[in-house]
């Protein structure tokens, strides 16, 4: 009888968890991706766009293509992934499959920034850490009663700015121009938001406070892209924005007055913007 029950407790607690087989699969598909990149030697197209008054040119190279690759094969594989947690059922997984092709995407440009040698096996192995823990508090997420519910949230929202703030410096750092920059904030910050609203539990979409969210955070970054800031002081303003006005959505939906609602997010702004100041 003992041994019954020790059996149905280990099943139980697999349950919270993915398949240890998938998940290796997984993880070591999207890093084979990123190493391909670096051991691949390509030559450099670039992509031009020219009209009366404008002119557009982009380069397109092994590292953009594998890095599209990645996140397509992130998606596919988490879908596979989560399609086995048994209270999914008929439920879509969409929403578990966003932040982790988002993630393998975004970790991709840095990778392809850094030289050879030490930095970019550090890079490479905080990318592989990185995956491993998105991957399971998104399979964590999905069933809201499991016990390590409110620790896989809490981690999903840290990963969510954490994520935020690498891609900003990274477009920073590149010196990525405007008509790059502009877009790929909005539709990042946007997409993280919505994720991250999305936890609250309940099954609405909060589309309007993410896609304004995105439009303010593409605004100041627009602004900023003129000032003479560092790659981390440009990222950490733009997270403290983002971080700000996501709280100030959670405060109102929860029905706190706008003046106290309100007064939390003005804190983080100012801390972040006077942090981004004195850090060089």
């Amino acid at each position: 009888m003992p041994c019954h029950r020790y059996n149905l407790l280990m099943q139980e607690n697999r349950s919270y968890l993915p398949s240890a087989d998938r998940l290796g699969v997984l993880i070591a598909s999207v890093l084979l991706a990123f190493a391909l990149t670096r051991l691949i030697q390509s030559p450099r197209y670039t992509l031009t766009i020219a009209l009366p008054g404008f002119y557009f040119a982009y380069p397109v190279t092994l590292g953009s293509v594998m890095a599209v690759l990645a996140a397509a094969l992130s998606a596919t594989g988490m879908n596979w992934l989560t399609r086995e947690h048994p209270a999914l059922g008929e439920k879509t997984n969409i929403e578990h499959i966003m932040l982790p092709t988002l993630t393998t995407f975004v970790i991709g440009a840095p990778l392809t920034l850094l030289p050879n040698g030490i930095a970019w096996w550090a890079g490479f192995s905080f990318a592989a850490i990185l995956l491993v823990l998105i991957f399971l508090a998104e399979y964590i997420t999905i069933d809201p009663s499991t016990p390590a519910y409110g620790f896989a949230r809490a981690g999903l929202t840290a990963l969510g700015y954490a994520l935020f703030l690498i891609l900003t410096t990274s477009l920073r750092y590149s010196g990525a121009r405007m008509f790059l920059l502009v877009p790929a904030i909005f539709i990042v910050s946007a997409l993280i938001c919505l994720r991250l609203l999305h936890l609250d539990g309940s099954d609405r979409w909060d589309f309007p406070w993410a896609i304004g969210i995105g439009i303010v955070c593409a605004q100041v970054g627009a602004g900023l892209h003129y000032w003479p800031l560092t790659p981390i002081q440009f990222g950490l303003a733009l997270t403290g924005v983002l971080y700000a006005l996501t709280l100030l959505s959670t405060n109102l939906a929860e029905e706190i007055p706008l003046r106290r609602a309100a007064l939390g997010p003005a804190v983080i702004v100012g801390i972040a913007w006077v942090s981004a100041i004195f850090l060089r």
